[in-house]
């Protein structure tokens, strides 16, 4: 059975800058790294391997630069590493993002004549923040999706069934399905592994299989710009507010919530 963990290279969001003059991210310079929600993911899978036996692949779309990330799925201990790199995927949002992994997951299993088990996915990306990817995966392979997995309580191969803990606010759900399924994870399901020396020399020289469109036969009308609804017109840093440092309210807070009510009446900001 299938463990596949669908990882992502993004840029490094702490460094990441906004050209003025045309609104779009300057990538020179920027490093890249595996989207920080992807690496539990990936964690989770190789966890599932090592206790049930499945063969755990990494899988990511994106330029050829990405092939980085699934070198270091490789050096964690992942069985195989495929790459969707093309470009008539590049400017996918996420339906077509979705199409382009779901075609892969379902050619991944026609190869390895194996079925999936589990498809695994960060809860959302640091460059995009929309969570959609996971569960748009799963709406296209007919998958039960179990999203902000943060343990997996028990996994029964006879029975086929697994059941999880999900974070929501404020409060755990118990949920349980059946094989297979999707599960987009937190960061508290795992801590992720370090890759050993061996291993890290290893994935240098490991094949990363790259599958481009005419391995996966798809409709361009459904990938890439062509195929997403939703389009970025511009991205821009807020401007920053120069904040006012009123009275003092350390010694005098009766006085400073005083200046502080009328400052707000003034600017017709409070109704009392």
């Amino acid at each position: 059975m299938l463990a596949i963990a669908c990882i992502k290279q993004v840029p490094d969001t702490t460094q990441v800058k906004i050209d003025p003059a045309t609104n779009t991210l300057v990538r020179e310079g920027i490093p890249f790294i595996v989207n920080p929600y992807d690496t539990h993911a990936l964690e989770e899978s190789l966890r599932v391997k090592d206790r049930f036996g499945f063969r755990a692949v990494a899988l990511s779309m994106g330029p050829p630069n990405a092939e980085a990330a699934l070198r270091k799925a490789l050096s964690m201990g992942t069985d195989d590493a495929i790459l969707c790199s093309d470009r008539c995927f590049g400017g996918a949002d996420t339906l077509a993002t979705s199409n382009v992994l779901s075609a892969a997951i379902k050619k991944i299993a026609e190869e390895a004549g194996d079925e999936v088990g589990i498809v695994f996915c960060g809860k959302q990306t640091i460059d995009g923040d929309t969570a959609q990817v996971g569960p748009g995966i799963a709406s296209r392979l007919g998958f039960r999706q179990l999203t902000l997995v943060d343990k997996i309580l028990s996994l029964d191969m006879e029975k086929r069934t697994i059941r999880v803990s999900r974070k929501l606010e404020g409060r755990h759900e118990i949920v349980e399905a059946p094989l297979p399924v999707m599960l987009t994870v937190v960061r508290e399901l795992n801590r992720p592994r370090y890759p050993t020396v061996p291993m890290r020399l290893t994935a240098v020289d490991a094949s990363v299989k790259v599958w481009n469109n005419e391995v996966l036969k798809l409709d361009v009308n459904t990938i890439g710009l062509k195929g997403s609804p939703t389009w970025v017109s511009r991205i821009f840093s807020p401007e920053r507010d120069k904040g006012e440092i009123i009275g003092d309210g350390a010694n005098d807070p009766q006085g400073t919530a005083a200046l502080l009510i009328d400052k707000l009446l003034s600017k017709d900001l409070l109704a009392l």
